[in-house]
């Protein structure tokens, strides 16, 4: 898809479709609806569609308007983005991402959107649009053979006359980067596992890191051994799959020494819980147990092309979990990396086995901070449903630091604790820690698992399992895999960038 920006009277555009965004400005008793856009063409155009009251009547709705009076436009699409006073960076990114999703089965190739006013100015608006749009555009139909092209071609944001342009362009180019980025990741996520074994998604990780400039290095298995990551490996040896270590460096010229930010994912292309086997129903869906590691790697592509000044290691450790004779069983002993010997109690809580390794592994290479993301538990949907992802950390200043990260990219998290008292719970009797604890709080004892890895290094854990795949399609994204945490990664690693 192509982005322009272009600046001027929109009623003078031409243009297959001009969207245009409607707030609702009235109480509980009436409606009150108005474009949030001063443009007096566009205001008469919509003028006796708002007064209907028909775009007000539920959020994300859409009406279409057919060679509207006054424009040049084809088309004129209203897009209700909700109630004026809670309109915001998210409400926006919807709102581009329904007209997109609106238009794409009506084989519109082309459309402009209207940039309407907003806290953060043209610039900001600009970012929200384009970023909505190009998540919008992204459908998981790979390979059904009678599949029809209904990708958006080009399109284009209007911003008023007078706007910093160069600053617009500078946020449009950043959207793109970002917004291409995070579909890299649900395109990885998407793929059947026999079509993305560990030792594909670590080819495709090199094919991007050339493509934008990063390096990248892959380890076999004689390596993962030879590293003495006994946590991963426990993982690794049931499948005949050769699990890959990815290690991708980001090492910008001018970046400082310090500090050095390490991003941790959970490559499990396949999860079929091992010798602690899963129900069949629903497990076609563990193809998703990579979505951690396909987060890193779409934040990895965005920071080589954005190039922030400062330095990032990006590691994925990719493998699948497999129930065969050589497979590790409940009760079996395990050694990380660390050095720290893990009873498992159940194989099916692997991911935070083979993230223990990583973590530590990130340590070894001189990260001062770290993050992890990962389809980790199912008791973090209990928890949090299918709305907010959960965000554990063990420092105060990098979970502010995360927090504004979140605001600025429009994801939901939510913060559980970490009180020591929960470590009880993963004491293990034989062992130092056992990789389960009990059926209360499921999602923090893994997190407090995860953190006897990473001692007193700042570090921040997504568990990203509930919201990493859609179950139902959205007004604004098609249902699959969401690509969560690609954009708050990238703001928080800019964040640090001098």
């Amino acid at each position: 898809m192509e982005t322009k920006l272009i600046t001027g009277n929109a009623a003078e555009i031409e243009s297959e479709c001009l969207v245009v965004v409607a707030l609702d400005h009235g109480d509980k008793q009436k409606t009150d609806a108005r474009l949030a856009h001063r443009d007096v063409a566009l205001e008469k155009a919509t003028a006796e569609l708002l007064a209907t009251g028909e775009v007000t009547s539920k959020q994300f709705e859409t009406a279409l308007v057919h060679r509207p009076q006054g424009l040049k436009a084809k088309r004129l699409l209203v897009v209700n983005a909700g109630k004026a006073k809670s309109f915001n960076q998210t409400s926006l990114r919807r709102a581009a991402g329904t007209a997109l999703r609106f238009l794409k089965p009506k084989m519109v190739k082309s459309c402009a959107l209207v940039a309407p006013e907003i806290t953060g100015g043209a610039e900001e608006a600009v970012r929200c649009l384009v970023e909505g749009a190009l998540v919008a555009d992204f459908d998981p139909d790979t390979y059904c053979s009678d599949r029809k092209d209904q990708s958006m071609q080009e399109i284009r944001v209007v911003v008023p006359t007078g706007s910093n342009l160069a600053a617009c362009e500078r946020a449009l180019g950043d959207a793109r980067i970002v917004g291409e980025s995070q579909n890299f990741t649900r395109e990885l996520v998407n793929e059947p596992s026999n079509r993305m074994t560990p030792s594909i998604l670590a080819d495709r990780s090199l094919q991007m890191c050339q493509s934008v400039g990063l390096k990248c290095e892959m380890f076999a298995p004689d390596k993962i051994k030879e590293m003495k990551m006994g946590a991963f490996w426990s993982v690794a040896q049931g499948s005949d799959e050769e699990p890959r270590l990815i290690v991708i460096r980001h090492e910008p010229a001018g970046a400082p020494e310090k500090p050095v930010l390490g991003l941790v994912g959970k490559g499990i292309t396949f999860d079929t819980g091992g010798i602690s086997i899963k129900p069949a129903d629903g497990m076609e869906k563990m193809k998703y147990d990579m979505a951690g590691g396909a987060a890193m790697l779409g934040a990895m592509r965005a920071i080589g092309l954005l190039n922030p000044k400062v330095k990032v290691i990006g590691i994925v450790c990719a493998t699948e979990n497999m129930p065969s004779g050589h497979a590790q069983k409940p009760g079996d002993v395990q050694i990380a990396m660390s050095g720290k010997a893990i009873e498992v109690i159940n194989t099916d809580a692997e991911g935070r086995l083979v993230l223990a390794d990583g973590l530590h592994y990130a340590r070894t290479l001189g990260c001062t901070h770290l993050v992890d993301a990962a389809t980790l538990t199912g008791a973090v949907m209990i928890a949090l449903g299918l709305v907010n992802a959960g965000v554990f950390s063990n420092n105060e200043e990098a979970y502010q630091r995360f927090c504004k990260a979140t605001d600025r990219a429009g994801e939901k998290f939510w913060r559980l604790p970490l009180d020591p008292e929960y470590f009880e719970q993963i004491r293990s009797s034989i062992a130092d820690i056992m990789n389960t604890g009990g059926r209360y709080g499921g999602a923090i004892n893994a997190a407090m698992f995860l953190k006897e890895f990473v001692d007193d290094t700042p570090w921040i854990h997504l568990d990203i399992a509930g919201v990493a795949w859609q179950e139902d399609r959205k007004a604004w994204m098609a249902k699959g895999p969401s690509g969560i945490a690609v954009r708050s990664l990238v703001e928080f690693v800019k964040g640090f960038g001098v």
